[in-house]
């Protein structure tokens, strides 16, 4: 048996942002493609305790630890995938008025900039992670949420539908720490609001 092909790290034309410089980018584009080689060893490491179909009892203290790091460095690659897939250059700090993001955050909040508020105040939280916008196919409604770290804090079956990274080195290259609401406003003046609802419309991710 063979495992099966490595990740590919994907490649993302967005230099000459506003507000989030080349190098800022430069060291972000770095980080990601380290996650993408830390997910395929640590894939090649775990394919060969159980290519022969048994994890020892010896062995599966290693294949926890393995399997534990994988998650995060695993949804390392697909957050940052997400994040860099959801900008652009020339975008529109609001999606279209009659669109289908700006009709379903009207509708899940009571108004997009109600919408907003919320998303870049869990983007102000204290600490370092993720803001993410879901949509939730069962009750066609968006919520917004804090994850920690990479893995923790999804919610099950709900679709990633904007991801903005809040880890410092996403904008201390070009704020200070105080300055998070900044670079928060720099990244919406970036959204491709296109990208977004394209995730909306097939319900999978889209990136």
């Amino acid at each position: 048996m063979r495992l099966p092909q490595p990740r590919q790290a994907q490649t993302f034309e967005l230099h000459g942002l506003n507000g989030i410089s080349d190098q800022t980018l430069e060291t972000h584009f770095k980080l990601y493609e380290g996650y993408v080689q830390a997910t395929n060893t640590l894939r090649e490491q775990l394919f060969a305790i159980v290519q022969d179909e048994n994890v020892k009892k010896g062995e599966m203290p290693i294949y926890s630890e393995l399997t534990r790091r994988l998650g995060f460095e695993y949804n390392g690659v697909v957050l940052h995938e997400y994040y860099f897939g959801n900008l652009k250059r020339e975008a529109n700090k609001q999606p279209e008025p009659h669109g289908p993001f700006a009709q379903i955050a009207e509708q899940s909040f009571g108004s997009f900039d109600i919408w907003k508020t919320d998303f870049s105040s869990v983007g102000m939280m204290r600490g370092v992670g993720w803001a993410i916008c879901y949509l939730d196919l069962a009750r066609e409604v968006v919520s917004n949420h804090w994850i920690n770290l990479h893995e923790d804090g999804h919610i099950a079956g709900f679709v990633p539908l904007l991801v903005m990274d809040v880890w410092e080195h996403a904008y201390l290259l070009d704020y200070k720490p105080s300055e998070r609401s900044d670079y928060i406003d720099a990244f919406f003046s970036h959204v491709d609001w296109k990208a977004v609802e394209k995730r909306m419309d097939v319900g999978v991710p889209s990136l």
